[in-house]
């Protein structure tokens, strides 16, 4: 087998050599890497709500009134986005779509989605373990993917819960009132957890993309026709592609540096080649490894940087509370001793 690079078929820098660029007009308000790029203040939920969430996190970034960042994000599970700060567009399924402060329940993506946005942005919101957005009565994944869909579907009213947000808590603080009212919301919502079905295959997807749906599908005594339909429903799309998905980003995510470096061999020989890793980066994302990493992609990173943290606290190689080794230091006020509003009864 041999070893991927970032290479795009003429040579050049190896993935474990490469520096990923900066855009040098933005400045992190929430935390930062060891090598200078913006990342959210993230974290795992609290115990009670681990089934059906699987992070919480809080973005900002100053950047002047008049920069335009183009990039794009890229995730596994349906997100909830409060958007606070930033004038958007994101090039979703159905289309453009331009936004200001608003709150989205993003789909999950097949692909990388293309996003813009106009000077600085805050951005605080959760991501879904897989089939949790069903649970709650909202639409299966399969027909959410890669849209910005309503977040009525699940009961949220936007105007009650952009008051949590009114005042400055700290990222902390805010992950604090996002748990209340998240927990309410599942309260009332829940129709039951998650199938256990798709959240074992969304461990496999961390700790072994390479394996086959078929191995999968009889180590589990799972048939095979039922998992393809459990994993449409609840990741969006087929289980083979879920293992390429995964396999990738896990790639991406090493190549702009938030990724363990005590991993870094064994994920470049998931590829059997540069024209493999090529192929996978070209059509998922929209270009080569090697223009991923020299081109500034801070949207990616935080998408990617959040998803690698969940990866490893699901694969008990990240303690509870403790900081991934990519990350620089953590920015922002601490939480004050108040939570902030309360939501209504029907928010």
């Amino acid at each position: 087998m041999g070893k991927a690079g970032t290479g795009d078929g003429r040579g050049g820098r190896t993935a474990h050599a490469a520096t990923p660029a900066l855009n040098r007009s933005l400045a992190p308000r929430s935390a930062v890497a060891r090598d200078g790029q913006p990342l959210s203040y993230s974290r795992a939920p609290a115990p009670d709500l681990a089934p059906w969430v699987a992070r919480l996190y809080v973005s900002s970034v100053a950047a002047p009134d008049s920069h335009v960042l183009a990039c794009g994000v890229f995730s596994e599970a349906a997100i909830l986005r409060i958007q606070l700060a930033g004038d958007w567009l994101a090039h979703s399924a159905d289309g453009p779509v331009a936004s200001g402060r608003r709150i989205f329940l993003f789909g999950p993506h097949s692909r990388r989605m293309p996003v813009q946005v106009r000077g600085g942005f805050t951005s605080v919101g959760a991501t879904f373990c897989p089939g949790a957005v069903r649970a709650l009565g909202g639409w299966p994944a399969n027909e959410s993917i890669d849209r910005l869909t309503d977040p009525a579907q699940i009961g949220i009213d936007p105007a009650a819960w952009f008051d949590l947000f009114s005042t400055d808590a700290g990222p902390e603080g805010w992950c604090l009132r996002l748990e209340q009212a998240l927990r309410r919301l599942i309260a009332r919502h829940a129709r039951a957890v998650p199938d256990p079905v798709s959240a074992a295959f969304e461990r496999i997807s961390y700790a072994n993309p390479s394996i086959t749906v078929g191995e999968y599908a009889a180590s589990q005594g799972i048939e095979l026709r039922r998992l393809e339909r459990v994993i449409r429903r609840d990741f969006g799309i087929s289980p083979k592609q879920v293992l390429r998905r995964a396999r990738m980003l896990d790639m991406a995510s090493h190549l702009r540096g938030v990724a363990d470096k005590a991993e870094a061999e064994a994920l470049m020989l998931r590829y059997y080649d540069q024209s493999h890793l090529i192929r996978d980066f070209t059509q998922l994302i929209g270009m080569s490894p090697r223009q991923f990493v020299e081109q500034p992609q801070p949207l990616m990173t935080l998408s990617l940087e959040t998803r690698q943290a969940r990866r490893l606290e699901v694969l008990d190689r990240l303690p509870p509370g403790q900081s991934p080794p990519w990350l620089g230091r953590l920015l922002g006020p601490e939480p004050g001793p108040e939570l902030g509003p309360e939501l209504g009864p029907e928010a």
